[in-house]
């Protein structure tokens, strides 16, 4: 490839497919850093609950936007966008290649397309909507956007918290949906983008899903948990791997039904994660099995630019 020619590797997938292995891989390969498009791993509270890469390969290859910030700092899609475009130009000094890694499809969208912009929110607004989410749930934030934003709520994420306390934050503060200001433009990038997307076989990746969520366990997931307590009202600790052991350290469920319920919710996790990488038809999908396949593929890719 030509010298000049900047580009970004992005490796996406869904949880467990073993992106980070690959992710490493290549930027070995190209001799070049990592950046994480992980919307959890980027806040130094979690770990283990998260999927952290592991001390080995943090040390591998300098990865960054993982263990960066913490939970108490407002970190969103914009706020990565940001981020990862000016680390981007940063590394590009250095490199002609830079790999993302991550399964934050949002975030990825950011970073590749930028995002549309929406009005400021009221801060009472937001704090009214997060506060009453906290006293009365998930079933009372369905039902507020089914009749508020019945649009949004139709093709939104209504299992995931902090999606739809956002919508709702818009609808309130401006009259109007979160998808009246989806102008479908796209930003432009001054570097190329190669998207390479990880698959396996559901009853593998299923397999690996479980089998994580079982290490997780055993690596002390539940102390982990325990430890974050003060911080159970933040958005990032609202979900899976988190919210589950709360319920059992709460004397609401038991420890093996906890575990259960957190492989059951990563799995469905996992399914829109696809549902959302499926509709990009710039993905190039491969086996996540074979690394030497990968390789092959990302190099003629990145040789026709």
């Amino acid at each position: 490839m030509s010298p000049h020619k900047k580009t970004v590797l992005i490796v996406c997938g869904p949880t467990a497919v073993g992106k980070t292995s690959v992710a490493v891989t290549l930027a070995k390969h190209f001799h070049t850093e990592i950046i994480s498009a992980d919307s959890r791993q980027c806040f130094k509270e979690l770990n283990i609950g998260v999927a952290r890469p592991s001390e080995a390969e943090l040390a591998e290859v300098p990865h960054h936007f993982i263990a960066s910030h913490s939970v108490t700092e407002n970190v969103h899609a914009a706020f990565f966008e940001q981020f990862a475009l000016e680390k981007v130009d940063q590394l590009f000094r250095d490199h002609d290649v830079v790999v993302m890694v991550g399964g934050t499809g949002l975030y990825l969208k950011a970073f590749t397309e930028g995002l549309d912009p929406i009005p400021e929110i009221d801060g009472a607004v937001r704090e009214k909507i997060l506060t009453d989410y906290e006293t009365k749930g998930l079933e009372w934030l369905q039902k507020e956007l089914a009749v508020k934003d019945p649009d949004f709520f139709s093709v939104g994420e209504i299992q995931n918290p902090q999606r739809m306390m956002r919508a709702l934050e818009v609808v309130e503060s401006t009259g109007k949906s979160i998808l009246a200001f989806r102008t479908k433009k796209k930003s432009t990038r001054g570097f190329d983008v190669i998207k390479i997307g990880l698959e396996l076989s559901k009853d593998k990746l299923h397999h690996n899903i479980n089998s994580r969520v079982d290490k997780m366990i055993n690596d002390g997931l539940v102390g982990e948990v325990f430890a974050l307590k003060d911080y159970r009202h933040i958005n990032a600790l609202q979900t899976v791997g988190y919210s589950e052991i709360f319920e059992y350290l709460d004397g609401n469920t038991s420890l093996a039904n906890a575990i259960g319920q957190i492989k059951q919710h990563t799995r469905h996790y996992a399914k829109r994660q696809m549902t959302w990488f499926r509709k990009d038809q710039e993905i190039n999908w491969i086996s996540a099995k074979d690394i030497n396949e990968i390789i092959a593929m990302v190099k003629q890719l990145v040789d026709e630019l």
